[in-house]
């Protein structure tokens, strides 16, 4: 681990504590917000009447968001600071939320659900960037691996947001009602939450020292930004967590349809399901840090990848609902810390490291915008659990990347 950076190293210990809970409860808004919308996924397509292909055209409306948001979170960042960006992003998931449920459920329509999933996504990419630029510096300041576990916080968000989610489709509570409820929560929570990042760092220029350093022009500040993807190491750890990203990302958006639709189960069955899977996620993000200190970045990564296969061809193969379970438990696992541990492998070079870490979520959230509809399309045409066959070969390409995310250590 690497020592605090001069920038971060002046704080008190109660105040890089405060700084690190403020990330994880960023981190657990972000998956409550997926959960939220993912869990009441199959009762919006009822009620809009879409068939498979048109529901993969219309969670691509949150993945062409999300990568929107991605791309312009630098400027957002440079403009507000992290506590004002972050809030504005949480502000406008939630109001993405309050969209979806009106044309989801309380007016069927399906352009203003569309409208709402790209709002919902635009906000929750800006935030994912931010919240692990922050999460990446307050692991510095403090000295210990924490990204794992900011990840398992993410993910302990989507158990929340999905159990709620299940308990809201179980007592038929509308769409509308239960998605407006969330956003409200959700800005309330981020307004407290940003508080305790410290004021020092909500600056634009939050990597230099305050008045010791001219402000580096945007021209050069774009220049460097674009130069990380001329990095060979930095292009494979991007395609481990596409991989990795692709087998997450098609979890959230299509097991619950895929439990539905390919095992013949309830909407709440589906959305139990999904919470099976993002648990496994958790309890492997959580268990993931000691293995990544004992084992290496590479090893673990590898045998996940093995597991995500065998979880993957259980859940397509089963006739049963016990074992499509196991298949989810094991697909959530092999996914659980594809994208934490690129983060991390992107941050070792501290040198841009927000270039390079917004470079790599870029690179991973490609598999959003790219599998929704590709596997909607497939879908229709074979069967949503054949499609779920291209997840399989994504895994492959992470697991013959994965040695570009070998720990390095890089001279001050």
């Amino acid at each position: 681990m690497t020592t605090p950076t001069s920038d971060v190293a002046v704080h008190a210990p109660r105040t890089l504590i405060a700084w690190r809970n403020a990330v994880f409860v960023i981190f657990i808004l972000s998956g409550v917000s997926v959960a939220s919308w993912v869990a009441r996924l199959p009762a919006v397509r009822d009620g809009l009447e879409l068939n498979t292909a048109n529901v993969g055209v219309l969670i691509f409306g949150m993945s062409a968001g999300s990568v929107v948001g991605l791309i312009v979170s630098p400027a957002i960042l440079n403009r507000f600071g992290p506590r004002a960006g972050i809030t504005l992003c949480i502000s406008l998931v939630s109001a993405g939320l309050v969209l979806i449920g009106v044309g989801g459920g309380l007016v069927p329509n399906v352009t203003i659900a569309f409208i709402g999933l790209m709002i919902f996504g635009f906000g929750n990419g800006a935030c994912d960037v931010m919240m692990n630029v922050e999460g990446a510096a307050a692991e510095r300041a403090i000295g210990k691996t924490l990204m794992p576990l900011m990840h398992a916080m993410f993910s302990g968000g989507t158990v929340l947001g999905a159990g709620i989610g299940a308990v809201a489709s179980a007592l038929a509570i509308p769409v509308f009602a239960h998605l407006v409820t969330i956003a409200a929560i959700l800005v309330a929570v981020v307004i407290g939450a940003v508080r305790f990042i410290p004021h020092d760092l909500d600056a634009a220029d939050q990597a230099e020292s305050a008045g010791s350093a001219p402000r580096i022009p945007l021209g050069q500040r774009l220049k460097a930004s674009l130069a990380v993807w001329a990095d060979a190491r930095l292009l494979l750890i991007g395609a481990v967590v596409l991989g990795m990203a692709f087998a997450e990302g098609s979890a959230n958006d299509w097991i619950a349809i895929a439990t539905v639709d390919g095992h013949e189960q309830s909407n709440t069955t589906g959305a139990i399901v999904f919470g099976i899977f993002v648990a496994a996620m958790t309890v492997g993000r959580v268990a993931g840090g000691p293995l990544l200190d004992r084992f290496g970045r590479v090893p673990v990564l590898r045998a996940t990848v093995v597991v995500g296969v065998a979880g993957l061809l259980l859940f397509i193969l089963s006739t049963d609902l016990w074992v499509t379970i196991i298949g989810a438990i094991l697909w959530g696992i092999g996914a659980s810390l594809g994208f934490p541990v690129g983060m991390s492998a992107a941050a070792d070079d501290e040198k841009n490291s927000a270039a390079r870490v917004s470079a790599v979520a870029i690179v991973g959230y490609t598999a959003f915008l790219a599998g929704p509809p590709l596997l909607g399309f497939l879908g229709e045409h074979f069967g949503i659990l054949n499609a779920l066959y291209v997840i399989l070969a994504l895994l492959v390409l992470s697991f013959f990347a994965s040695p570009a995310t070998r720990e390095r250590t890089y001279a001050k």
